[in-house]
């Protein structure tokens, strides 16, 4: 989880520091994306927006009689916004392998990332709980705003309609449902190891079956709304150039920064809406990034735990967010867009799938699922509900699986819009995939090779079992099969001190959407 967490963790603040970017464009009062009279354009371009608000460039009447197909790539049209992404943000080279330059306005947005995330930071769960008060509600408060807007907007029933059909003949396509289980995961924060981290600053009989259920729920329910936000914007589009709601679709960073960007312009007080848009997605990833930076921060904290990297906490965090920012510098190059893609669909897709089924399958059937429902019990003072049981032991695994073993089946090489990445770099892709699956039966050989045993047999029955310490961090908490058989001593070590003073104390709100779903350690 930890390794999955650093890939995500280096290329997410990249995608939060162009956000940034566009944020810092969008203070003008006109959009640098809403024309083709720049210096970047091409011949190709054709801008959507009215003749009349068009410059007396001499392009303008060639442009002119490409307005009535605007969307048609199979000709020579692209938009404004589309250029302004690829020939001026990215200046994006030909291929994976051609780095080019470090675009220097992107480097320094990724460093005003990294900072905010640092400063908020500082202090840990303390800073980050508050803060996480704003990232977590504000984004609710702009999708509102632009909900009503768009829902006002002439055309938008079309984009609604478009976003709430659905287009059954994808059903059985694996990609689809292996696009839905990453989403869930990433939305959830499932398998990044967030949620162990925050759960365990969580006082011990925190009800953590009813934040489960509430933030599922919360987060599906805000998914579907955030869909209308953005379907009917892309329908008022779509009327307003004459076209099909698909044509002005995208996915990936084509909808954040080229699609979505294109239909602001065509709105009263663009930069305005443009501001709030990109306000909201750099509070939304500042949100998980938090989440996952504390993640490493915890784990190197408690699994080297003496004294004074406890004291000096402040220095790891310091280091991860440097090593993050140095990491990050080339997907700010001209081939950034590529290893960011490339990262994005292996290091954080597939292993998340493989170790979410690895997870279920260990918990129910090595730990045991009695033990593990025991142990729920034991915290929340009532055993999980029988269809969690049934979920957890059965279907959960097996849905996991058939979706690792059709991703395989159908799977196909990634591509960015045109581009066909050559086979090195998707020998890299799935090398970062396995770098962190392989982590998994590693670690199962190195406990196999340490644990006493005469036979192969015997080492493996003792190393599926819990060490003797096992148990509540504090000896209060500490009841039916954990209970202590002797009063303890100074002497014997039985009362073991939590590695943080802090997780005793202090419930953590969560970091973001992401990562609210909380466990309590053990």
């Amino acid at each position: 989880m930890m390794v999955v967490s650093t890939y995500i963790g280096i290329y997410y603040n990249v995608v939060i520091c162009i956000a940034f970017y566009y944020f810092f464009s969008s203070m003008t009062h006109v959009l640098p994306w809403a024309y083709c009279n720049n210096p970047w354009n091409t011949p190709d371009c054709a801008c959507v927006l009215d003749a009349a608000n068009l410059t007396n460039d001499s392009r303008s009447a060639a442009l002119l009689s490409n307005l009535s197909h605007p969307l048609n790539h199979t000709f020579q049209r692209t938009s404004p916004s589309e250029e302004y992404w690829r020939l001026y943000v990215l200046k994006l080279s030909d291929d994976i392998g051609n780095f080019g330059e470090v675009r220097l306005p992107l480097l320094g947005c990724l460093g005003v990332s990294w900072v905010v995330v640092f400063l908020c930071l500082i202090r840990g769960v303390k800073s980050s709980g508050k803060v996480v008060y704003f990232t977590a509600t504000f984004p609710y408060v702009v999708l509102t705003i632009l909900f009503v807007r768009g829902v006002t907007l002439e055309g938008a029933y079309t984009g609604i309609m478009y976003y709430l059909t659905p287009q059954w003949d994808k059903i059985l396509e694996a990609k689809v449902w292996g696009d839905a289980a990453s989403q869930i995961f990433y939305s959830l924060g499932c398998a990044w190891g967030g949620l162990i981290t925050m759960a365990s600053y969580n006082k011990f009989h925190n009800n953590c079956y009813r934040d489960s259920v509430i933030i599922s729920i919360t987060n599906c329910a805000t998914s579907v709304y955030a869909g209308f936000v953005i379907f009917s914007i892309l329908g008022f589009m779509a009327n307003h150039l004459g076209v099909d709601v698909s044509q002005v679709a995208d996915h990936g960073p084509g909808l954040a920064f080229v699609a979505y960007p294109e239909a602001l312009t065509l709105l009263p007080i663009s930069p305005l809406w443009s501001l709030l848009f990109f306000f909201m997605l750099i509070l939304l990833g500042l949100g998980t990034q938090f989440c996952l930076l504390e993640t490493l921060v915890t784990a190197i904290v408690d699994e080297v735990g003496n004294e004074w990297i406890l004291q000096k906490k402040i220095y790891v965090t310091l280091s991860v967010a440097v090593a993050g920012f140095l990491l990050g510098i080339p997907l700010t190059s001209q081939a950034g867009i590529y290893w960011l893609l490339l990262m994005d669909n292996y290091a954080a897709s597939f292993s998340l799938v493989v170790i979410s089924c690895i997870m279920c399958v260990s918990l129910m059937y090595i730990y045991g699922h009695q033990n593990y429902f025991q142990d729920i019990q034991m915290m929340l003072g009532f055993p999980p509900p029988l269809f969690f049981q049934i979920c957890w032991r059965f279907v959960s695994p097996a849905i996991i699986f058939f979706i690792l073993i059709f991703t395989v089946i159908q799977y196909r090489p990634i591509t960015y819009n045109h581009y066909q990445y050559p086979g090195w770099a998707v020998a890299i892709g799935f090398l970062m995939a396995l770098s962190s699956v392989i982590c998994i039966p590693l670690y199962a050989l190195f406990q196999l090779c340490r644990t006493d045993g005469d036979t192969f047999l015997q080492r493996l029955k003792n190393a599926t079992k819990p060490s003797r310490d096992w148990g509540p961090a504090l000896l209060e908490h500490r009841m039916g099969r954990y209970s202590p058989t002797i009063a303890p001593s100074p002497e014997d070590g039985l009362e073991v001190q939590p590695l943080h003073p802090d997780k005793v104390q202090i419930p953590i709100v969560g970091s973001n959407g992401s990562s609210r779903l909380q466990d309590s350690r053990i």
